[in-house]
């Protein structure tokens, strides 16, 4: 699923796109937006602006009317000059909004649906969303609140509730409690203020990282492989995502991988740089045993 990174790029993309242009052409097969658009066509509005929310994007047109869409797993949003061919089938193509110069069009994006501002704020999952680390307006303590308001869930499952904190997934998640050194399973309840205030600056400072922007006014955006290391290497971009039994870049201990939550999400560690807090704990079935190995640089 497309984190928070991904979804601000894209919305910063389409908003340099299409900000402050009319519509000059949309179609939807959503029979929902569809039916809006019949009812107060979208065509001839101003597209006002287009924001991210955490993994949610919102294009906001005039006339009190707001596109919200999610990409879950499959979705994503493309822009091409009018007239330009497109890298995906027709038949992928979910929306399609355009002005006089270019085309925005959603790709297999399975929730895409019209609000008003009133609507949005009764119905929708956006009000009830965390502090979001990308937004000017993060707030460390909010997210630190929200956090301590699950003493007894494990801190990797926590920080991927949107409640909590919008816009982590499964990759920031991971990474975060590494370069924070916790175990991605101690209990929230086991965890300092300080701790809990350095996993939050982490996700703050990791997520920036990834939305980079040296387009200079265009709308080409950063496109490049998530990365949580500043390294030249793409193939060594991650500390322990997607690493199960290669050895700990700092340590040369092996990652381990155990899926955790009821979502079965897929968590990775170094059992010897993030231990758990109580040393006398039992090992969490699933566990195996990590081999030592040569260190590795970093």
């Amino acid at each position: 699923m497309p984190e928070g990174d991904t979804i601000f790029r894209s919305a910063r993309a389409l908003h340099k796109a299409l900000a402050d242009t009319y519509v000059t052409e949309f179609v939807a097969e959503f029979a929902p937006l569809a039916a809006v658009h019949d009812s107060t066509p979208v065509t001839g509005r101003t597209i006002e602006k287009v924001e991210s929310r955490g993994k949610w994007l919102l294009i906001h047109f005039s006339g009190d009317l707001i596109l919200v869409t999610h990409m879950l797993m499959s979705g994503s949003w493309h822009i091409y000059r009018r007239g330009e061919r497109w890298r995906r089938g027709r038949s992928h193509m979910r929306v399609l909004l355009a002005n006089d110069t270019y085309e925005a069009v959603a790709f297999d994006v399975p929730v895409a649906r019209f609000y008003t501002a009133r609507t949005l704020a009764r119905n929708s999952a956006i009000p009830h969303l965390g502090p979001d680390p990308l937004r000017a307006d993060f707030s460390p303590d909010d997210a630190a609140a929200r956090i301590a308001s699950h003493p007894q869930e494990e801190i990797a499952n926590v920080l991927l509730n949107q409640q909590v904190i919008a816009g982590l997934g499964n990759v920031f998640k991971s990474e975060v409690c590494f370069v924070c050194g916790v175990s991605p399973f101690a209990r929230v309840h086991e965890l300092s203020p300080d701790q809990v205030a350095a996993l939050l600056a982490a996700a703050e400072r990791l997520m920036n990282i990834n939305v980079s922007d040296a387009t200079s006014g265009g709308v080409i955006t950063y496109t490049g492989a998530r990365r949580t290391r500043n390294v030249s290497d793409a193939g060594a971009r991650l500390w322990v995502y997607g690493r199960r039994g290669q050895p700990c870049r700092r340590c040369g201990a092996t990652i381990l991988m155990r899926k955790q939550g009821s979502a079965a999400r897929s968590t990775y560690w170094c059992p010897q740089c993030q231990p758990l807090p109580d040393p006398k704990a039992q090992p969490i079935a699933g566990w195996s045993t990590p081999i030592r190995r040569r260190k590795v640089g970093c």
